[in-house]
């Protein structure tokens, strides 16, 4: 019964073997429009309108789709908070790894953003050009992470002078935004809990 039992474990391991040596794999790198890799993507290869196998990137961006049968395949980039990508006619080829290289890129999807918009004034209620904006996210303990910086547009749209933008993934959050200018400065604190856009005014004592 041993040796019945080891044969057969030996031939499902020479099976496997073999079987290895006669597909090939593709890797690559999936990144934002910034270069920053994104994690915990999904990637599918594709072949006839069937999903033959998956596999999910690392904290770097990083994967390897292994096990494929030589032959073309389209892959299928997924993530919650982006949108889809596909890659069409991707080669395999027997015991050789095809490198996608770095240039598989996923937008975030607008609908699934926190956006945070507002407008510096100063005293007298002038839309104020030029600001320095900072934002914070304040973390449980009450301490702070610098999490981004901007400055106020100068009016490149019809009423935009004075505003400024940040975007971030949904998520129930607290931010602090910091409106500073020739020596005056002022913060205001934000809490969202969804995707949605969430608007406030800054007003600064510039001097005159």
């Amino acid at each position: 019964m041993k040796r019945f039992v080891l044969l057969i474990l030996f031939v499902a391991v020479s099976a496997g073997i073999a079987l290895a040596q006669e597909t090939g794999s593709v890797k690559g790198k999936v990144r934002t429009t910034k270069g920053e890799g994104i994690a915990d993507v999904s990637i599918t290869a594709r072949q006839n309108s069937e999903d033959v196998k998956s596999t999910t990137s690392d904290n770097k961006g990083n994967f390897q789709l292994e096990g494929l049968k030589p032959g073309v395949y389209n892959l299928v980039f997924s993530k919650n908070g982006y949108g889809s990508g596909l890659m069409y006619n991707v080669g395999v080829q027997k015991k050789k790894t095809n490198d996608l290289g770095d240039r598989l890129i996923l937008t975030i999807d607008q609908g699934t953003q926190v956006i945070i918009k507002g407008t510096v004034f100063d005293q007298d209620g002038r839309s104020v050009a030029g600001a320095k904006v900072e934002i914070e996210k304040v973390l449980s303990d009450g301490s702070t992470q610098k999490i981004g910086t901007s400055s106020t547009s100068y009016g490149g749209e019809p009423n935009a002078r004075g505003e400024f933008t940040f975007k971030f993934s949904e998520g129930v959050a607290k931010y602090r935004v910091t409106a500073s200018v020739k020596g005056a400065s002022a913060s205001k604190e934000i809490e969202v809990s969804s995707a949605a856009i969430y608007r406030l005014a800054i007003t600064l004592q510039v001097e005159k």
